[in-house]
């Protein structure tokens, strides 16, 4: 992994512990979003939002219809950073 990719990852985990607590205590690169801190897909989106926010970019929802790891997530928000 790259230090854009981890640093991204280790926001997106600071992210899900500010708003999930104990659900996100024990969270890996290689989780599951949604079963790990047993969310649906509107707080699944809330979170991406707050991650968007925090590094500036955008990504189209169709790009994250299939994705579910948390490495996954901070990848495709790494190849948007300039």
């Amino acid at each position: 992994m790259t230090d854009a990719h981890d640093r991204v990852l280790d926001r997106l985990l600071q992210l899900a512990r500010d708003r999930y607590g104990a659900r996100a205590e024990q969270l890996h690169a290689g989780d599951d979003l949604y079963a790990a801190l047993q969310i649906d897909s509107m707080e699944a989106m809330d979170l991406l939002t707050a991650l968007e926010e925090t590094f500036d970019v955008e990504i189209p929802d169709y790009e994250l219809q299939e994705v579910r790891t948390l490495s996954s997530i901070a990848e495709i928000v790494r190849q948007r950073l300039p």
